[in-house]
């Protein structure tokens, strides 16, 4: 009796690959793609039933697609490699459209591809195991148990073709119904696509590959080979000492110094720093923002793959004849720091400040800076460039960005499933670790107003925003056309010592008379380098902070 049933559910499950190929299709089109249409649902015009029907259509839309694809490109020998395939790929990016509102694009590629173990561990979650058995792994096994009807040619042929002619022609009825609004949200929301599994992941894949990846042995090409001091440190004049700390995901927005509600910036609030509060980053995500805010090209000329083999704000700077240094915390320093000193974090630091796991609160780095600062020979007269790489408030688990005492908003989001989280505790957990970086650039501050043996100033500028669940939007990494204000508005803060502003008095005026100007990362790699007196004739005068007070010849 078993063996009967057994050959009765064997002959019902078997099925013809056009239909497998359907059955494929509708799990891809409307299991995987909820966050698609739920964006879309906000995008429609329409209310009530016929918005109702407009989502229809469009499940119906992306069904036939997929069938007509999957018509074309499976065959009996092919199929369940490629439903695979598909069903691997379409699932986790569906996961990261319909859990957080991420837009697969190729930036996103690109992050993934530069990401180091403790980001990926940091995305781990109970959420995404029960995602990843329920919505990858058994349809996968699903999909691998249907065995697939023999057939004659001419047959495979036939239902093919039928299934062809039908899809066609529900696409070509849809479209018909509703081309005008397709056309007028895809217009204004290009990026939209980016949300529709597993074709975004491909899409953005290839792409990020043929333009995006770095070339392989090119060679370095030279910029600022005229780099020089305008001044030398005389004898008997200190020489400067700029720390530039680069933030990590931290939002202008949340910061009380641009008018937060929330005390988050307790600390610096106190200082006499210089706080700009109309900064724009560069890209949504670190890969792209750090390598161009150090690159001298503003983001609208930025070319990736010449930066990744041009020298850049690092290596003019050293030219010049600062001694330049790099200390991180993060996830590298995404080919800035290639040719310039990198210092590797003493053990005893990591043991106090890391965790088991190898994640290290920031004030690492404030450690860190010290103990290089007190190895300097006290007869060394080189001035000195430091660059400090925050792991800042990197998502999603933001509650492990502070330490305890710092985490004075309750309740917190303690957990790096953040979407299961109600939006106060996300709020709070993120704010927190505004809270924590607030310290750290305090102590980096107060370091350098104690150090006697330098002109000391600071700069800070975060890499990027965040989004903490606006818009039905999680993390960075949008599309920069269609991202919103919290991926892309960053704090940026200055600092000087009492002996640098006695020396360069009219240039700190400059700088703090542009508070409130609108600014962005374009500003970084000119104005850094005229605040250290460095000349080229690379920096463009345009984007240079210094050049906005002098008067016009």
């Amino acid at each position: 009796m078993f063996e009967s049933l057994k050959r009765k559910w064997q002959t019902f499950m078997t099925m013809p690959v056009s239909r497998f190929n359907l059955l494929v299709s509708v799990w891809l089109a409307f299991a995987l793609n909820i966050g698609f249409y739920q964006k879309l649902h906000q995008l429609t015009p329409y209310q009530g039933m016929k918005s109702w029907l407009f989502l229809i259509a469009s499940v119906l839309v992306v069904t036939a697609l997929y069938n007509i694809l999957l018509q074309l490109l499976q065959w009996r020998w092919t199929a369940k490699v490629v439903a695979l395939i598909l069903l691997f790929i379409g699932g986790f990016s569906a996961y990261f459209v319909c859990s957080l509102g991420v837009v697969i694009s190729p930036d996103q590629i690109q992050n993934a591809m530069q990401t180091d173990p403790q980001e990926v561990k940091g995305l781990m979650s109970i959420r995404l195991l029960f995602w990843s058995i329920f919505m990858v792994a058994l349809p996968m096994l699903v999909a691998t148990c249907i065995p697939l009807k023999v057939e004659t040619k001419s047959k495979i042929l036939i239902k093919k073709g039928v299934h062809l002619i039908a899809s066609f022609a529900v696409l070509a009825a849809m479209l018909f119904v509703f081309y005008v609004d397709y056309a007028a949200i895809f217009r204004q929301h290009r990026d939209l696509k980016g949300m529709i599994s597993p074709q975004n992941a491909i899409a953005a894949g290839f792409s990020y590959f043929h333009h995006q990846a770095p070339k392989e042995n090119l060679p370095l090409v030279k910029y600022g080979e005229d780099a020089h001091l305008v001044e030398k440190t005389a004898q008997g004049k200190k020489p400067k000492l700029m720390v530039l700390v680069v933030g990590e995901t931290a939002r202008a927005e949340s910061f009380s110094l641009n008018g937060y509600a929330k005390n988050t910036n307790p600390e610096l609030s106190k200082l006499d720093v210089i706080n700009f509060s109309q900064v724009s980053s560069c890209g949504t995500a670190t890969a792209v923002s750090v390598p161009c805010m150090f690159s001298g090209m503003p983001r609208s000329d930025y070319d990736e793959n010449l930066a990744n083999h041009r020298e850049g704000l690092l290596d003019i700077a050293q030219r010049a004849g600062y001694k330049v240094t790099w200390i991180d915390n993060n996830s590298g320093c995404k080919g800035t720091c290639t040719r310039v000193e990198q210092v590797e974090i003493s053990p005893e630091l990591k043991k106090k400040w890391c965790t088991p796991e190898g994640e290290c609160y920031d004030q690492i780095l404030v450690d860190a800076l010290n103990q290089y600062i007190e190895k300097i020979p006290a007869d060394d007269q080189t001035p000195r460039l430091i660059v400090l790489h925050q792991v800042g408030s990197h998502g999603p688990a933001y509650y492990a960005r502070a330490t305890p005492e710092f985490q004075k908003f309750k309740p917190t989001c303690d957990t790096n499933a953040i979407q299961g989280c109600t939006q106060d505790a996300l709020i709070n957990s993120y704010d927190n670790s505004i809270v924590y970086t607030d310290h750290i650039l305090s102590e980096v501050i107060q370091s350098l107003k104690a150090n006697s043996k330098y002109q000391t100033g600071f700069w800070y500028l975060s890499d990027h925003g965040e989004s903490t669940g606006e818009y039905g939007m999680y993390l960075h990494g949008a599309p920069y056309a269609m991202a919103p204000s919290q991926q892309t508005h960053v704090p940026m803060i200055m600092w000087f010592s009492a002996e640098w502003k006695a020396h360069q008095a009219a240039n700190v005026s400059c700088l703090s008379q542009q508070k409130s100007k609108v600014l962005s990362q374009d500003n970084l790699f000119p104005s850094l380098l005229s605040i250290l007196g460095v000349q080229t004739q690379v920096i463009d005068a345009k984007n240079d902070m210094l050049q906005n007070c002098k008067p016009a010849a």
